[in-house]
This record gives C-alpha cells, structure tokens and sequence, in this order.
C-alpha cells in the first residue's frame, strides 16, 4: 500500500480540487496520510495567483525535493494553479517533479502516479475546460464544514488578474448538482455550507441566462441538517435585491457577505477593469446595509496599481476608513505575465507598493479593533473548532474568533456565548 499526503496552497477553490483528487485516490492501492512527510507520495497542490503565492508554491516543491530519497518519499506530483500557468518552466526548471499535472488533466491522477512509480516522468495537460466540477470528495478541513464550488473560471478580465489564463472562463455548476452534493455532506454531519466561486454573484448566468445565486441558496437552506450558509466572492456590481432580500430573509444565510472592491479611486477602477466606480459601489454598500440589518462586509483591496499616485492612494485609503469593513485582505499589486496591466506605463516600484500596502494593513487593522469592540457584551452563536489547555475556540457567523474557557470538548457543536472581552484578533466569552 503506498502512502499519498498532499500539501494544498491557496485558496478554497484549489482546495476543492486537491480534495477531489485524493478521493480520486481512495480506495486503490493508495493510502491517504495527513502527514506528507510520511508519504512516499506528496501531491503538492499549488498557487500562482500572485507573486508571494508562486514563490510559496516553489519553495514548497523544493523542500520536498531536498527530502526526496532521503527517507520514505519516492514521488513528487505538482498540480493546482502553478502548474497549469508555468508548465514547461516548471518541467525544465524542477526535474525533481516526477509528475507536473495541468487542472484538465486532474482526473488522471492514479494513473500519473502509478507510471512515476514505475520510473516514468510524467506531463499531462489538457483542456481546461476538462476539469471536473463534480465528484467525490475527502475533506481536508474539520468535519462540520465544507466549502462547494459552484462555478469555475471568471468572465471578468480584470487587467491586473490571471485566473482566467490559468482557470478558463466561468463555468456554473447546475443547480441540482450542487444541491445532491450539499445534502450528501449534510448527512455526514456538516453543519456549514460555503458557497464560492471566484465570482459566485454570476452563478447560473451561463447555464440558466439569469443570475441564480438567490435561488441556489433558498434550496441550500431547505435541506435538513445545514445550519449555516456563507456566500464568498461577490461582485458589487451583481448585488441584486433579490439577493439582498433572499440574504436577509434566510435564517441560516449568516449576515456576513465577502465583496472585493480592490480600490477606491475611480480612475485605479476604471484601469482595473472594474465595472462601476467608487459613487456605484457606495450605493451598493448603502443597499445592503440598509436590506440586511447588522451585516458584516469584508473586502480585498490592491496597493499600488500601475499609475496609483499618491493621490489615488490617499483616496484608497480613506474610502476604506469611511466604510468601516470589518476586515480588509490588502495585496501589493502583483504584476502577472499575460495581463493587461503588466504591460502598463508607470508600475509604481517595489518598496512604495509595500510602503502604501502597510499603511492600508494598518488602517484594516484600526477598524478591525473597532468592529470586535463593537461585539463585546453581544451574545453570539459560535461554532466550535477545536480545544486544548486554554480553553475552546470557534467563530461567530461573521467570522469573529472566540475562546471560552471550557473544557469539555465542543468541537462542531454551535453554542450560545457572551463575549466578554476582546483577545489579540478576536474574543473571550463564556458559554
């Protein structure tokens, strides 16, 4: 029996993918561990979405290839997002990569293993359109929660964004798909449903000619065992009422919405690519406050675009302060081959976009103190993840963190708790 581990980098949406492939691998002549180390097979799921991120991806490569005949480790797979966007760099730069599979080609992966064992060097791609928005799945992450890809790939061009060279253009999952895979986990006992895509606001468009993201989570909520629904990835331009409505109205859609607004300037938006400017997304902002009483919004924003001046900067800057977003993910602009805006005039340099990054981190994290200041003294639901010696921790629907001290353990239960006071990046309580 051959031990496979695998090491998933980036983001929700690759982790699906790697979860797909290992159950790919279940039930052969292959044994899933949870330590790669272990293995003599490590599937390394990578990302290459912004610069940090592939240099993380082959940083993790070329640890496990200084491993590789050392110990137990016979075979390195490199799959996911690095793999479909640097294919020959990667074949010719890293022959310590016994397989190098493109996303296409993922349904492949038993075979790919088997022929690297048997001393072949494997390169597999395909079209990208091949890979599989369905199947069995083995979870990775604690057993109460799952996220479900409703769609693939992304429409939306934007100037500075590589997905749609690595991932194709979007996708959609039919409905009835999602929702047999959604009850499927439910009766395994999870408890929360994330639904994400790398634009989930535009499900069904493709499929159904309408936007059918409110009625994809009337349905979730219908099915029995599901406590929690959390929509990631909406594109303000398709905040709909119906989905503001459909949002507030369901008790188990958590008040919590993830809309990426990258930058407050209208002249950085329109190079962007981005659809609307700063006026049409306050008006977004004010719709769903308005429409759903006591909703967080968390938001990405980019630090240093091509042409940012300082004054588009300072605009940025105080954009986010006014709207006071419970949490704000910042990157420094991260200049990817292929795109548009890696070809723009006037790249602001290295040092100011981590110089304009830092001062928007520390504005994020100004309003991060106020937003959990604001919970202390409410009573919230948490679910449970895990406990130890300082007691346990969970989160809030919005995705406050929470430790009580307790020792019995609650994991994957949600309970009740006052929070009582503020630690570090989230809260104290007790139930």
């Amino acid at each position: 029996m051959v031990k496979v581990g695998m090491v998933s980098l980036g983001c929700s949406k690759n982790q699906v993918d790697g979860e797909r492939l290992l159950a790919l691998l279940g039930g052969r002549e292959y044994q899933l561990c949870a330590d790669p180390a272990q293995c003599q097979v490590v599937i390394i799921n990578t990302c290459g979405f912004i610069e940090d991120a592939k240099q993380e991806s082959i940083d993790t490569i070329l640890e496990f290839a200084q491993e590789k005949g050392r110990g137990s480790l016979r075979c390195i797979v490199v799959t996911g997002c690095l793999a479909e966007r640097y294919r020959e760099e990667l074949a010719k730069e890293i022959p310590e990569a016994d397989v190098v599979l493109g996303i296409g080609k993922n349904h492949e992966i038993a075979s790919a293993i088997e022929r690297a064992l048997a001393g072949e060097r494997v390169l597999a791609f395909g079209a990208k359109e091949e890979l599989s928005l369905e199947g069995e799945r083995v979870l990775a992450n604690p057993p109460y929660f799952a996220y479900i890809k409703v769609a693939e790939g992304c429409d939306n061009r934007c100037s500075y964004c590589a997905i749609p060279l690595i991932r194709g253009g979007f996708r959609s999952r039919p409905m009835e798909n999602i929702l047999e895979e959604v009850r499927g986990l439910a009766v395994q006992g999870v408890r929360e449903i994330n639904l994400v895509a790398q634009d989930t606001s535009r499900y069904g468009l493709d499929l159904y000619g309408k936007y059918k993201l409110p009625e994809l989570i009337r349905e979730v909520c219908k099915i029995d065992g599901v406590r929690w629904v959390r929509i990631l990835y909406c594109y303000p331009e398709r905040i709909t009422d119906e989905l503001i409505q459909t949002m507030a109205e369901e008790p188990k859609v958590v008040k919590y919405i993830d809309l990426p607004v990258q930058h407050g300037s209208g002249k950085v938006l329109r190079e962007m690519n981005r659809q609307g400017d700063r006026e049409s997304i306050l008006q977004v902002l004010r719709r769903i406050r308005a429409g759903i009483p006591g909703v967080v919004i968390r938001t990405t924003m980019i630090a240093g675009f091509p042409g940012e001046t300082e004054e588009d900067f300072l605009e940025s800057l105080e954009f986010a302060k006014d709207i006071g977003f419970s949490r704000i993910h910042v990157f420094p602009y991260s200049r990817r081959p292929g795109t548009r805006a890696a070809q723009m005039p006037s790249q602001v340099p290295q040092e100011e976009k981590r110089r304009r990054a830092a001062r928007l981190i520390a504005a994020g994290e100004e309003l991060r103190k106020e937003f959990l200041a604001q919970m202390v003294g409410t009573v919230q639901e948490v679910l449970f993840e895990e406990g130890g010696a300082q007691g346990q921790t969970g989160y809030t629907p919005n995705y406050t963190p929470v430790t009580v001290q307790e020792l019995r353990p609650l994991q994957g239960q949600v309970l009740p708790v006052r929070l009582t006071s503020l630690l570090g990046e989230g809260c104290g309580g007790c139930l």
